[in-house]
């Protein structure tokens, strides 16, 4: 059965090769924000004979139809996801480089009412948020 990610790539007319789908397939079963090299180690082991120079465009490809979000959570690499269905935020644990996702009404109500006091009408945005365990700061004496 064909992965979320894959079925988005046929709706969109891209021509789909077993390399692509592999790629698809690993993106879709990812529970992170996987960067590219860790794309490319996870496929390699389904497929051998995918390269990281395949892994890299086809993942621009994928981005680039508006299949594949890409984020930048200050460690230096692009990470990837699916696009979600709903929209969401970021909690990056600065320690970990854990990706906590969340949604909050309260903040989605806040942007569009700072927008439209700005007077504009908010038609997309991102948001993330970077921090550490509570319990880390007071270990740290950052209270």
């Amino acid at each position: 059965m064909p992965s979320r990610l894959e079925r988005l790539c046929i709706e969109k007319g891209l021509k789909m090769t077993e390399q692509r789908r592999v790629i698809a397939r690993v993106l879709s079963e990812a529970t992170d924000h996987p960067h590219v090299e860790q794309v490319y180690r996870r496929a390699s082991e389904i497929d051998s004979r995918i390269s990281i120079a395949t892994v890299y465009r086809t993942v621009r490809l994928f981005e680039e139809a508006h299949i594949l979000e890409r984020h930048d959570f200050g460690d230096g690499r692009a990470r990837y996801e699916e696009a979600p269905e709903e929209h969401h935020d970021h909690l990056i644990d600065v320690q970990s480089g854990k990706v906590v996702e969340f949604q909050n009404e309260q903040i989605e109500a806040l942007q569009r009412e700072v927008a439209k006091q700005l007077g504009y009408e908010l038609v997309d945005h991102r948001l993330e948020l970077f921090g550490v365990p509570i319990e880390a700061e007071k270990k740290s004496g950052r209270e």
